[in-house]
C-alpha cells in the first residue's frame, strides 16, 4: 500500500509540472506576439518606388535604397543595360564634360521623423546626402565642396542632371529631370529631406513656384497632404533644393 501511494504522489507531481510548463509556454508566446507588432507606414511613402524597404518604429520612417538611378546614364558601366552615351549640353547650357567616376551600389538607410516639426535651431545641411528622391537616389545641397558653388560641376551633370562622386555615389544637386519629365511632373512630390518634410518640384498649378522662405519652402495643402504641411521646392536657381538649413530637425543617413 505504501508503494502504491508513493507512485500516485509521483504521478500527481509530474502532471502538475506539465500543466505549469504549458502555462509558461503560453505566456512566452503571448509576450512574443506583443513585441513584434507592426507599425503601419503612411501611404504617401509608397511613392518612393526606388526603396528596397520602408518601415517605421512609430517615431521614425526607415527608407532603404541602393542609391542607383532607374534612368539611363553615361556614368553606368558600358556593360550595363542602363548605360547611354551622352554629349552636347547639360544644365544651363553648359557643354557636357564627363567626370571620371562610375555609379556604384550602396546600402542606404534614411531615418527621417514620422511626424516632422519645425526646429528651434535650424541645422545647416552638410555635404553628402540631405534627403532621398522617389527613385532612391540621394539629394545633395547646393555646394560642390565647403561653400564652393556648383559652377564647375554643372558641366558633369548627365542627361537627367545627376552625377556620381569619386566613390560612385550618384546624386542630384538640382532638379531630378527624370522624375519631373518622365515618371512624375514638375509639380509632383519628388522626395523627402532628412528632417521628414516633403520636397516638391519647381511648379505649382502650372506656374513657377514663388514666395519661398529662407529654407526654400512654404506651408499649404498639397495633393499628398490635404490638411497642409511645410514642404520644400526644387527650383533651377540657387539654392536649388533648400536654403539656409533644415526647416525641421534632421534624422540620419547611413551608407
Amino acid at each position: 500500500m505504501k508503494l502504491n501511494s508513493l507512485k500516485n504522489c509521483a504521478l500527481i507531481l509530474i502532471l502538475l509540472n506539465l500543466v505549469s510548463c504549458s502555462e509558461n509556454d503560453e505566456n512566452i508566446d503571448t509576450d512574443e506576439e506583443t513585441t513584434t507588432e507592426t507599425i503601419e507606414v503612411p501611404e504617401v511613402y509608397s511613392k518612393i518606388y526606388g526603396a528596397t524597404s520602408i518601415t517605421s518604429d512609430g517615431t521614425y520612417i526607415f527608407i532603404k535604397t541602393d542609391g542607383t538611378p532607374d534612368h539611363k546614364s553615361v556614368y553606368y558601366p558600358t556593360s550595363s543595360d542602363l548605360y547611354e552615351d551622352f554629349s552636347g549640353t547639360t544644365f544651363e547650357g553648359y557643354s557636357f564634360v564627363k567626370n571620371p567616376n562610375t555609379i556604384a551600389t550602396f546600402d542606404y538607410t534614411f531615418k527621417i521623423p514620422l511626424n516632422p516639426t519645425v526646429a528651434t535651431n535650424h541645422a545647416a545641411t552638410p555635404l553628402g546626402a540631405i534627403g532621398v528622391s522617389l527613385n532612391g537616389v540621394p539629394l545633395f545641397n547646393q555646394y560642390a565642396g565647403p561653400n564652393q558653388p556648383l559652377t564647375d560641376e554643372f558641366k558633369s551633370f548627365d542627361q537627367y542632371w545627376g552625377h556620381p562622386t569619386g566613390n560612385g555615389t550618384f546624386h542630384y544637386h538640382i532638379e531630378p529631370l527624370y522624375l519631373t519629365t518622365v515618371t512624375a511632373s514638375k509639380s509632383a512630390l519628388l522626395g523627402f529631406l532628412l528632417d521628414g518634410f516633403p520636397v516638391y518640384g519647381p511648379e505649382e498649378d502650372g506656374e513657377d513656384v514663388t514666395g519661398l522662405d529662407a529654407y526654400h519652402g512654404h506651408s499649404h495643402a498639397t495633393e499628398d497632404y490635404p490638411d497642409g504641411i511645410y514642404h520644400y521646392h526644387i527650383t533651377n536657381t540657387d539654392p536649388y533644393i533648400n536654403g539656409n538649413g533644415y526647416y525641421g530637425t534632421p534624422g540620419t543617413v547611413t551608407q
